[in-house]
Formats: C-alpha cells, structure tokens, sequence
C-alpha cells in the first residue's frame, strides 16, 4: 500500500484546479483529502461514497441515450407492437413526480439525474406509441396534461411539500405498476415485438445499483422501497426477453400461416391440358 501511495500522491496532489474543485464538488472536502491526497484506500465510508458517485454519474450518463434505440425501432418500423401505451403513460407520471420530489429536496443530482433524462424520453415514446396506434388526438391531450402537472408540482404555492410526499408514495406504487401492462402485452403477444432490449437489460442494471447509491445517499425509505420494486419487476421484463429472444410474435405466427406461398413455379402450377387422342378411320 505505502508503494502504491508513494506512486499516486505526486500526481493526485498536483492535479489542475478545475479537476480538483470538481473532486471536491463530486465526494466533499473530507473524502477528497482520504481518497485522493492521503491515498486512504480504507477509509471505508468515503471509499463507498466514491463507489455510488461513480456509479450514480455513470446512470446519469448511459440514461440519456437508454431509450433511443426504442425511439428508433418505432419510428424506423412506423408500429407500436408489443410496446404499451399504460406501461409508458405509469412510467412517465411516476418520474414526473419522482423528479418534481427529489428537486424540490435537493438531493443531489447524481443520485435522481437519470429520471430527469429518461423522462423525456418516455414522452417522446408515449407520443410515438399513440400517433402509430391510430390516436393522434390523445397524443395531444397527454402533452397539453403534461404541461399542466408540470406546473403544479414544481410548485411550491400550487402543491405543499406534505402533500408531493403523499404523491411519492404513489409514484413508488406507479412505476411497478408501469411493468406489469408491458409483462402482460409480451404474454399476450407471444413476443417482445418493438421492445427493446437495450433499454430493458440498461433498466435492470439501473434499478440494481439505485438500490445501492440510495442506501449510501439518500435517508429516504420511499425512494428505497419503489427501486427495490422496480428492480423485481424490471427482472421479469429482462427474462422474458431472453425467453422470447428468437420467437416470433403470436401475431406474427398468424401472419405467415395466411399468406399463400410464393415463388411457385408456373409450369407446375398451371394445368396441362390433355392430348387429344389419335382417330383412326374405317375403311369400308
């Protein structure tokens, strides 16, 4: 260890201002010093601190490109199949207040910033899933609601902090709920259609270590319990898609028994007409 410090104190204390003012602003002044000019590697309680700020920024960083592969698959197949539109719609409202609760407490960023990016994502989805499903008229309606709680729950004269409390409670409740109409359409389709895979393993992943950076961050049993959940859900939807990895939809079984068979040669398929037989004259 003593040989390990020796090699990375000359380059840990001499690390440029704006890296080390960024250090400091990431893990604070006491695990800055221990971790990285002290070199205290066991320093435990700031050596987890570290581990979850770490984690936490790089769920903040692979949040805001998770949902762009389903984006792509909608909008590149111009169908919503096997995708759910109360899955999104759950989801969504359950971030909204979910970013509406940890804002208005000033958590820190690194430990709710995904929610913020993923959100926004997810009404670009909601919307995509109701204009490929036939309701463009609804798609206006969920913006036009969408502006509206926005308004009310970052507001602090329009929503009292008790009562945004109450809601956390519920949006806990609402993102596992979210999963279970996305559980039931893979069920029912007999496949995972437009869902993409990338988002849900990236889900299951995400949900895991929240669990651990709000154990180390955030004093808050709400927030704990519904990653906790989202985090049993999430397993089912990821096991499903490795269970459907390779089987085509219901539908799409259904599909391929109705359409007639291409490609027949016309020579066998047309009817050969049949030769006359020879006549043959008497002689009389």
């Amino acid at each position: 260890m003593d040989a390990l410090r020796s090699a990375i104190q000359p380059i840990t204390n001499n690390l440029p201002g704006p890296i080390r003012d960024l250090g400091v602003s990431i893990i604070g002044d006491k695990c800055y010093k221990a971790l990285l000019l002290d070199v205290d590697l066991d320093n435990a309680d700031c050596l987890k601190l570290a581990i979850s700020k770490g984690l936490g920024i790089g769920i903040v960083g692979a949040s805001s490109i998770v949902k762009v592969p389903q984006i792509i698959k909608l909008v590149q197949s111009q169908s919503a199949s096997g995708v759910s539109f109360l899955s999104y719609l759950l989801e969504t409202s359950s971030y909204l207040i979910s970013l509406a609760y940890n804002v208005r407490n000033a958590f820190p960023f690194s430990t709710y910033g995904e929610t913020a990016l993923v959100l926004g994502q997810n009404v670009i989805i909601t919307i995509l899933v109701l204009n490929y499903s036939g309701r463009p008229s609804m798609a206006a309606m969920f913006v036009a609601a969408l502006g509206i709680s926005v308004v009310t729950l970052f507001s602090e004269s329009m929503l009292e902090m008790q009562k945004l409390r109450y809601l956390q409670a519920g949006a806990g409740a609402l993102s596992v709920a979210s999963k279970v109409p996305q559980i039931l359409a893979i069920w029912q389709e007999g496949g995972t259609g437009q869902l993409s895979a990338f988002a849900v393993f990236n889900y299951l992943l995400g949900s895991l270590t929240r669990i651990f950076t709000t154990l180390q961050e955030v004093n808050d049993k709400l927030i704990l319990y519904g990653f906790i959940a989202a985090f049993a859900l999430n397993l089912v939807l990821a096991l499903q898609m490795l269970y459907y990895w390779n089987a085509p939809s219901t539908k799409a079984k259904g599909k391929q028994k109705e359409d007639p068979v291409q490609g027949t040669d016309s020579a066998t398929t047309t009817a050969t007409p049949k030769s006359k037989a020879p006549t043959t004259r008497r002689r009389g």
